[in-house]
């Protein structure tokens, strides 16, 4: 793939790929019928609860289908709340929901009261599935006056029934079973899931996705050659993360893709553990979630581990090279949104992807976020003027792809406002190379314009934990964020949880050849830098912290 000196959108199959008629399919009747055609392979082995417990696709099927038929009976509305954690619970949560007719609502547990209140209220949810255990640990989240505990409604299941309907898979054919069940079987631009927006910069949005969202972007991470069908993946993401929701529900279900559950992506030492023991091949996280495992992790234990894919934040420079140097395995960096259901693009192991797409170009390069997925096309566009610009400038990203959300719950304006023409206005500053790949160079709302000048907050963090050596610190120690100006509209300032002097800072950036305006004026030393369940920096409350200086 070359672009050439007059093209200005980018893109691969992107016409065909829309005809693909599984992206009409229903989400419950695609996984039904995967489930179905692979009952004896080992698809899910747990340790949510401490105990090792393997999981047959017939076994997670059956179960699923009981559960299904019985929520259809009783839970009122289209959109139930789910508050569990990763593990085989929350997927046969999910599952039977989705089998049911009915939308799962996977809820962020870690924001707070007020803020679930709001997304409950949006979403018109009446019943919430969760577990005892949750509710101990999360007291203060709003609890519906229906709040389901799945253990108990596990427990209350009929096993003849289970077995009855195991039983039936094996001997019935599939579309008369789906006949039976009355599972649906058209989805396309229906709502299949209701996630919520991180949040980082305001209150959380209510992000619909489509049956053709889902299944569209589950496709296309299959088509790209990124995973063999040997793969093994580490399944501990928070599944109200669209990353954690798409990947490590879904895929694997649509594609018998093997994991390996544990309930979260900070416990590091029972993961690498796991990790050993099952012989995990794929790891999936964030830059802030790796960090931890340089100091506590020995790499023994990770030898199993073929790649490591990194997403949600911008992976520091050297990053790669110092996994890849410590623990073997290929780090890959991805890049997706919550509105693009979630994955846009990923750099591929070379030998993958010059196997499925005959392509002698290589299918990584440092720094990228890789090429964008099959059936996706894209484009720059000026920040300010909005004119469509050589995707080899640096400018907004815009998108159209299967996998793009048709839109906000209940909040016409906000859609409006991040579509043109029928393009999907990502809010990130990126370019693309000679050769399609991709790079991000920020969110607009982590740059300051400063006298006229656009100033990247990432770069600048970069440049100070660099020129203080906090590379290997496993907690985040330094934000940029901005602030009013009256003199240049913007200035910065840094939140730190370390003491640096300004002076001490102006001459280490000065040497860096940091350009004035993008040094500090302001420092504001804190406790710790707020940061969001998936790892990101949490920008609203980094904003209030500023505010409050």
């Amino acid at each position: 793939m070359r672009i050439k000196k007059d093209q200005f959108t980018i893109g691969r199959n992107t016409d065909a790929y829309q005809k693909t008629p599984e992206l009409n399919e229903h989400l419950g009747s695609i996984c039904f019928r995967s489930l179905k055609n692979n009952l004896r392979s080992k698809l899910v082995t747990d340790w949510t609860s401490g105990q090792r417990r393997e999981f047959s696709a017939g076994k997670l099927l059956a179960v699923s289908i009981v559960l299904s038929r019985k929520w259809k009976r009783i839970i009122p509305g289209n959109r139930v709340g789910i508050v569990l954690p990763p593990g085989i619970g929350a997927i046969i949560t999910n599952l039977a929901i989705i089998l049911s007719g009915k939308i799962p609502v996977n809820l962020n547990f870690t924001i707070g009261r007020r803020v679930n209140e709001s997304c409950i209220h949006k979403a018109k949810i009446k019943t919430v599935i969760t577990a005892q255990a949750m509710k101990d640990k999360i007291y203060d989240f709003p609890w519906v006056e229906d709040t389901r505990d799945l253990v108990l409604e596990l427990k209350m299941l009929s096993k003849v029934a289970t077995i009855g309907w195991l039983i039936a898979l094996y001997l019935l054919p599939t579309k008369w079973l789906t006949h039976i069940l009355n599972i649906p079987v058209e989805g396309g631009d229906k709502e299949a899931a209701l996630l919520f927006s991180s949040g980082s910069t305001g209150d959380p949005k209510g992000v619909i996705l489509t049956h053709r969202n889902i299944i569209g972007n589950c496709l296309q991470i299959s088509h790209c050659g990124l995973f063999n069908k040997e793969e093994i993946l580490m399944a501990c993401l928070p599944l109200f993360h669209s990353f954690g929701f798409t990947v490590t529900i879904w895929f694997p279900l649509i594609t018998s893709l093997r994991i390996i559950t544990l309930p979260s992506p900070l416990e590091v030492k029972r993961i690498a553990k796991v990790i050993n023991e099952e012989k995990v091949t794929v790891l999936l996280g964030t830059p802030t979630f790796f960090r931890p495992y340089y100091k506590t992790i020995n790499p023994d234990l990770l030898k199993s581990l073929v790649m490591v894919i990194g997403g949600a934040e911008k992976t520091p420079p050297h990053f790669k090279k110092k996994w890849e140097k410590r623990f073997g395995s290929l780090y890959l960096e991805g890049y997706g949104l919550t509105e693009t259901s979630p994955v846009v693009s990923v750099n591929i192991p070379d030998e993958n992807y010059r196997k499925t797409f005959g392509d002698p170009l290589p299918g990584t390069r440092i720094g990228s976020v890789g090429r964008l997925f099959p059936g996706m096309r894209g484009r720059i566009a000026d920040t300010e003027t909005g004119e469509i610009l050589s995707p080899l400038n640096t400018g907004l990203l815009h998108l159209q792809g299967p996998n793009i959300f048709p839109g906000y719950l209940d909040d016409l304006s906000s859609t409006t406002s991040v579509f043109v023409d029928d393009w999907f206005i990502t809010g990130d500053l990126a370019r693309f190379d000679e050769d399609g790949f991709l790079y991000i160079e920020g969110r607009l709302s982590r740059f300051s314009k400063i006298g006229g000048e656009m100033v990247p907050h990432g770069f600048v963090e970069q440049c100070i934990i660099e020129a203080y050596g906090y590379e290997e610190s496993d907690t985040l120690v330094v934000a940029i964020m901005g602030a009013i100006d009256e003199a240049k509209g913007e200035s910065l300032v840094l939140l730190t949880t370390v003491e640096i002097n300004r002076d001490s800072l102006r001459i280490r950036m000065s040497s860096a050849k940091l350009p004035n305006l993008w040094i500090p004026r302001k420092i504001l030393k804190v406790n710790n830098i707020p940061c969001l369940a998936s790892g990101k920096l949490d920008l609203k409350a980094c904003d209030k912290l500023v505010r409050k200086a």
